[in-house]
């Protein structure tokens, strides 16, 4: 009898694992079993020949596969698209500046109110296809462009629903307090209490959220709203992440730390010591370089001071309609390494087992290991280095979820 359901066999391996770059194995095979990795290899090592080992054999031409890629940092659902701002930006005008003047998370908030569920849904899943197409097989997804009960809710039961009827896992964050809606003005402690005390307990109550998050910020919320935010989310077992140091040093690495945030994201102003703060943490330092280049941005995250201090770093696409447009997962890998110093491995690993960390998912997923989840992204590449090389490039073949073929681009050949 087969011992496994599936072998993956003619198959380069970047494991992300272990401590060589791209934990390499040339030459290999990979099996699953009731949608997890059960065994991999050199296929010299198998042990029996792959027609006896497997009710299903795919042969992939010699190609490589790496975990399925993970985009731990989106705003995909929201309505409308900022277009008018981005030339306004090209003018000169800041971002500060539209904010200000009712532009910005604002002028989506209105859109995105005023669209129903179905063009919320339908507007997501198109974007959200491109990103299936390059091998992502998990993505995070943000509210935070409704501002009032009814729109965090819709917001957040499309996002679901996006998880429920495309192949990939979508992890859900309540991000109420991304700004303050018009109807609070000049009262921000009103709104942290309204959604801490109003939306929070029925995103709870209708299951919609995985975590909690909130804009730290001059133009958001400062670090006692914050801490209240934080506190209630906990209160109902939710883990915390926070937008911090995109634009000015509030010493927010200190706060993520002192509430073993999941991650702490953008982070070009990040001090020294907030990067102290954070090491050993467990928090992740999530870059994105698609927001830092939109928005014209020249303060540079501090990679190397990271790098120094062991802190893991991951990498998205913040993708939304203002200050990051992007859809390309293996785009903000190039972009990682030739505006932040990424190297091509670090690159990887932060689309993989560090967005895993940053989504707490590391334990089920992110490297090929025995015992993880089956999520498989296959490429047409001669090397891992050639992921973060090309620009404009999208080189997947094909893609695995949970033990399940989700995309084939001719990269499967049945025995």
């Amino acid at each position: 009898m087969a011992r496994w359901d599936t072998l993956l066999a003619n198959v380069h391996l970047a494991t992300v694992s272990g401590t060589e770059p791209y934990g390499i194995v040339e030459n290999a095979a990979l099996a699953i079993s009731a949608g997890r990795i059960a065994w991999l290899g050199p296929a010299r090592d198998l042990p029996g020949s792959p027609q006896d080992l497997a009710r299903r054999v795919l042969y992939l031409g010699g190609r490589w596969a790496t975990p399925g890629l993970i985009d731990c940092h989106t705003h995909l659902v929201y309505g409308g698209n900022r277009a008018r701002e981005f030339e306004l930006m090209l003018k000169g005008v800041s971002y500060t500046e539209i904010f200000k003047a009712g532009g910005g998370i604002r002028s989506t908030m209105k859109a995105t109110r005023a669209a129903d569920e179905d063009e919320l849904f339908a507007t997501a899943a198109g974007r959200m296809k491109a990103l299936l197409g390059e091998g992502v097989t998990t993505l995070e997804i943000k509210s935070g462009y409704g501002l009032d009960l009814d729109t965090e809710l819709r917001m957040l039961r499309v996002a679901r629903r996006l998880g429920r009827e495309l192949p990939v896992q979508v992890v859900t964050t309540f991000l109420g307090a991304h700004a303050c809606p018009p109807e609070h003005d000049g009262d921000k402690d009103g709104y942290i209490d309204f959604v801490t005390q109003s939306v929070l307990p029925r995103v709870v109550k209708e299951g919609l959220a995985d975590a909690v998050d909130g804009f730290y910020d001059p133009l958001g919320f400062s670090a006692a709203q914050i801490d209240r935010l934080f506190a209630a989310a906990k209160d109902h077992g939710l883990p915390v992440k926070l937008h911090a140091e995109q634009f000015a040093d509030l010493n927010g690495g200190a706060l993520v730390a002192r509430h073993r945030a999941l991650s702490a994201d953008h982070m070009e102003y990040v001090s020294p010591e907030g990067i102290a703060a954070m090491a050993g943490t467990g928090t992740v330092a999530v870059l994105l370089p698609g927001a830092f280049y939109f928005t014209h941005e020249t303060q540079v995250p501090p990679v190397a001071a990271m790098r120094a201090r062991g802190l893991p770093v991951a990498v998205a696409t913040d993708s939304n309609p203002g200050s990051s447009p992007a859809l390309s997962l293996v785009l903000m890998m190039n972009m990682a390494c030739v505006l932040f110093r990424l190297t091509p491995d670090e690159a990887l690993k932060g689309v993989t087992i560090q967005a895993a960390r940053a989504l707490g998912l590391a334990a089920d997923r992110g490297t090929l290991e025995v015992g993880k989840r089956a999520d498989i992204a296959v490429w047409d590449i001669g090397h891992p280095v050639e992921l973060s090389y090309a620009i404009g490039a999208n080189p997947c073949a094909g893609a695995i979820r949970g033990g399940d073929v989700v995309l084939d681009r001719g990269a499967f050949g049945a025995a």
